[in-house]
């Protein structure tokens, strides 16, 4: 005699029952992780955005964000203002910061959509930045990073980030090695026209001491991912340039 736990049907039954049970368990997960995980999405970028600026926790060499325990007390003291530009209108958001740069670029896939760019003015020191969001595509997936500029258009710090670079090589894009060769360089050339910097393995320049050439060296056996990131600085700086130029020195 054939038992009933021998049959298709039961196992058919048995294994919609086991997703319905698993779904609604990972539901209850997602929705109940939801505002720890939004926390975390929010200090995450604020820690970035300060990094940019200089604000952190850095010895000689290593990374060191600001602490998430102290990083809402700084972010209020060094960003004094957020603003969203759309086309022509600025307006002042204090969550400008959680703006998902991934979703505005597939918004605007359609011509009727005016993009929002969140832009962040801090104060340190008596000086002034203004530091924008970035994100692109590397060898493998998303790259991402902020950059603080100063009045006259030259990067004073910037921070990067990446989804699944390769270990060792295209990975390090969030080194200090790296990213300090950022501070001082230039994003207009001589002339005082739009440029962005480049990530060349030609560029000869190992100590960075040309800081208005618009370029900085590539990181070795990393092509493809320098390349990606000098095409996100230079598409996304692009499109602050408008409001870029009307605080420019």
């Amino acid at each position: 005699m054939e038992k009933r736990t021998d049959k298709n049907s039961y196992t058919i039954v048995f294994a919609i029952i086991m997703v319905i049970v698993v779904g609604a368990i990972l539901a209850f997960l997602a929705s109940s992780l939801k505002p720890n995980i939004d926390e975390n999405k929010r200090l995450e970028k604020q820690q970035n955005i300060l990094y940019a600026m200089g604000v952190n926790d850095n010895d000689e060499k290593s990374v060191a964000m600001v602490s998430t325990d102290r990083v809402a007390a700084e972010f209020e003291k060094y960003i004094t203002k957020q603003i969203v530009i759309e086309g022509e209108n600025i307006t002042e958001d204090e969550a400008a910061y959680m703006i998902d740069l991934k979703k505005e670029t597939a918004k605007a896939k359609d011509a009727s959509y005016t993009r929002k760019l969140p832009l962040f003015i801090g104060e340190k020191d008596g000086k002034t930045y203004y530091i924008i969001p970035m994100r692109g595509k590397g060898l493998w997936d998303a790259v991402w990073g902020y950059i603080a500029l100063d009045e006259n258009l030259v990067s004073q710090g910037v921070f990067f980030d990446h989804k699944g670079e390769t270990p060792g090589l295209g990975a390090n894009i969030n080194q200090r090695f790296f990213m300090d060769d950022f501070t001082g360089e230039h994003i207009l050339d001589e002339s005082g026209n739009f440029a962005g910097i480049a990530i060349s393995k030609s560029n000869a320049d190992p100590k960075n001491e040309r800081k208005t050439d618009n370029t900085v060296d590539a990181i070795a056996g990393a092509t493809i991912t320098g390349d990606g990131l000098a095409a996100m600085i230079r598409k996304d700086l692009r499109m602050y340039m408008p409001y870029l130029q009307t605080i420019k020195k």
